[in-house]
């Protein structure tokens, strides 16, 4: 897995809870290109490894810009940016990926975000604006102070309607309203809570919206669907390898494949960045990831092995 040393030039306080940190190269040389949405790995030194969207335009090559909030229920990533880590300190980042595209071919593109889920639509919103294409953003945040980027957004006020859940009381944001505005042709995105993200799922339904116009990021792996294959043992074949052996109850493909000794690139271990997938030859998976599509699902042509299992009693892997 490639990865480069970057090192943090900036860290800005965004809003309550949320810090920004500006990432550049020691040697000032360029980095490698970026697509708006898309995110990138920080290994960090407490042995951590976490997924962030980038935030800046993508047009630059000098700098990453990352907007990170610090929940209470947080897992040790955020905690240690927020802190420990500072200006001119050195972090190793990933390559950018991309998981959360934006259809260049979409009569308007409609973002709808959920706190910190406003970082991918920050980049998605700058190749808007260069590209001449016609977005709206709803926004939705608990409080104004937990807003973030909202001087960015100032200058687009035309086109941001801010949701506040402490002055809506016990209201919800008007989503079948927001979405049946849209022309036809347009694509949703969505990033933010899973319950935000089910609503915008049965609004966009409800509305006849296509669901392959429908768009998710997920952030956290408590967010998955339920899944039908229980925690029975399996079987894989590795048929270029030669290999075979049994996944037990309590133990992932991964975990498995690298007790026998054998090296995965992997990343997130959570079935959200895409990472660790491996083509599939035969059987039927049991998927527990939040990156693959319902037609990627039904072909069970690949797998994440970091959390998935499986339905049949073995699966043929082509490694």
């Amino acid at each position: 897995m490639t990865t480069m040393e970057l090192v943090v030039t900036r860290t800005t306080r965004e809003a309550e809870g949320v810090r920004g940190f500006d990432l550049r190269r020691a040697d000032a040389t360029p980095l490698p290109v970026f697509t708006a949405g898309a995110h990138i790995d920080l290994h960090l030194p407490n042995g951590l490894t976490r997924q962030y969207s980038l935030l800046n335009d993508p047009r630059e090559r000098h700098r990453y810009c990352l907007g990170i909030s610090l929940p209470a229920d947080s897992r040790g990533g955020s905690r240690y940016l927020h802190e420990h880590v500072k200006a001119g300190d050195r972090l190793t980042a990933g390559q950018p990926r991309s998981l959360f595209a934006i259809d260049a071919a979409a009569a308007e593109h409609v973002f709808i975000a959920g706190g910190i889920g406003i970082t991918p639509f920050m980049s998605m919103i700058r190749w808007c604006e260069a590209h001449g294409q016609r977005w709206r953003l709803l926004y939705c945040v608990r409080s104004r102070a937990r807003a973030a980027f909202l001087w960015d957004l100032a200058a687009y006020h035309e086109r941001v309607l801010l949701y506040v859940d402490e002055d809506a009381g016990e209201g919800h944001p008007d989503l079948r309203g927001f979405l049946s505005d849209a022309p036809a042709a347009s694509h949703v995105y969505c990033c933010g809570p899973a319950p935000q993200m089910q609503a915008v799922a049965a609004a966009a339904a409800g509305l006849g919206i296509d669901a392959g116009a429908v768009h998710f990021e997920r952030f956290s792996a408590g967010q998955l669907a339920p899944t039908d294959g229980g925690d029975r043992p399996f079987d894989i074949v590795l048929q270029r390898h030669g290999g075979h052996f049994t996944v037990p109850p309590g133990a992932t493909i991964l975990e498995t494949l690298e007790r026998n000794g054998l090296s995965m690139p992997f990343s997130c271990r959570e079935g959200l960045c895409r990472a660790c997938e491996v083509p599939m030859l035969a059987g039927k998976a049991d998927h527990r990831d939040s990156v693959l599509s319902q037609a990627e699902r039904n072909a069970h042509t690949s797998i994440m092995p970091c959390i998935s299992r499986a339905v049949s009693g073995e699966l043929v892997l082509d490694i």
